[in-house]
C-alpha cells in the first residue's frame, strides 16, 4: 500500500498578525502614556513641607521673629495699613457680590497679624469679625495658633486666610477651619501656585489638588486668579451641610 503524503502549508495570516502585534508593542514602549490631569493629579508632590524645623518650638520661634519684628510692625500699622485695608476691602466686597459673604456673617481672619483684614471686613459691613495670630493686637486680633484655633466647633460663617504657606501642618490648619466653620460656611484662601513664597513659609503649594484633598468635608466652589500681595490664586470652599 502506497502512502501519499500531502504537503501542509502554514497559513501566513496569523504570522503577519503576530509580527504586527509585536511591532506595535515595541512602538508603544517607546512613548510615555499621558494621563488626563485632574484636580487630584500628583497631589502628593504638589504640597511640600520645607525642611529645617527641628521641632514645633523652632517653627513657632521663626514665625514670631517675623510677627514681632518692630520694623515690620511699624510698617504694617502706618504706611502699609491703608493700602492693605483698601485691597482687602475690594476682595471682600467682591465676595459679597458673589453671595459668599454677607453683613450678617460671623467672620474670622486667620493669621491676621495687626488686623488689616479684620478692619477691611468691618469696612465693607461685616461687623462681627475677628482675627487670630500668634501675637494679639486688640481689639481686632486675638491670640491664637491656627493649628489649634481657640474657638468652639461651628463658630463662624466665613473664614479667610492668606497664610496657608505658613502652616507647618497643613492638615491641622485645614482641619481647624472645617471644625470651626458652620455647616454651609465658606472658607476663602489666597495662595501662591506659580512662585515660592517668602523665607518664613513652611510649605510650598504647586496646585489646587492638595487643598481639595485636605478639605474633605467641603466642596470646591471657585478657583480664581488674584493679585494679593504676592499670592496669585483665590480658592473658595463651602463646608458640606450635615
Amino acid at each position: 500500500m502506497q502512502l501519499i503524503y500531502k504537503k501542509t502549508t502554514i497559513p501566513k495570516l496569523p504570522m503577519i498578525i503576530l509580527v504586527s502585534l509585536l511591532f506595535f508593542l515595541f512602538l508603544l514602549s517607546q512613548f510615555p502614556i499621558h494621563h488626563k490631569t485632574t484636580a487630584h493629579s500628583n497631589s502628593s508632590t504638589d504640597l511640600r513641607i520645607r525642611h529645617g524645623y527641628t521641632s514645633y518650638d523652632t517653627y513657632i520661634e521663626r514665625q514670631l521673629n517675623k510677627t514681632l519684628n518692630p520694623k515690620l510692625r511699624k510698617i504694617w500699622t502706618t504706611r502699609d495699613w491703608d493700602r492693605k485695608v483698601r485691597v482687602f476691602s475690594a476682595f471682600f466686597d467682591s465676595l459679597k457680590r458673589r453671595s459668599l459673604l454677607s453683613n450678617h456673617s460671623k467672620a474670622l481672619s486667620i493669621g491676621a497679624r495687626v488686623g488689616q483684614e479684620v478692619a477691611a471686613l468691618k469696612l465693607v459691613g461685616v461687623e462681627d469679625s475677628v482675627g487670630i495670630d500668634l501675637v494679639p493686637r486688640p481689639p481686632l486680633v486675638v491670640e491664637g495658633d491656627f493649628h489649634a484655633q481657640p474657638f468652639d466647633n461651628e463658630t463662624f460663617d466665613f473664614e479667610f486666610s492668606n497664610v496657608f504657606d505658613h502652616a507647618l501642618y497643613p492638615w491641622k490648619f485645614v482641619g481647624e477651619i472645617q471644625r470651626t466653620l458652620k455647616s454651609g460656611g465658606v472658607c476663602v484662601l489666597h495662595v501662591a501656585l506659580s512662585r515660592r513664597t517668602d523665607k518664613y513659609s513652611a510649605n510650598d503649594l504647586y496646585s489646587v489638588g492638595p487643598l481639595v484633598e485636605l478639605f474633605n468635608g467641603s466642596d470646591l466652589v471657585e478657583v480664581n486668579k488674584v493679585d494679593g500681595f504676592g499670592l496669585d490664586t483665590e480658592v473658595v470652599f463651602r463646608k458640606k451641610i450635615k
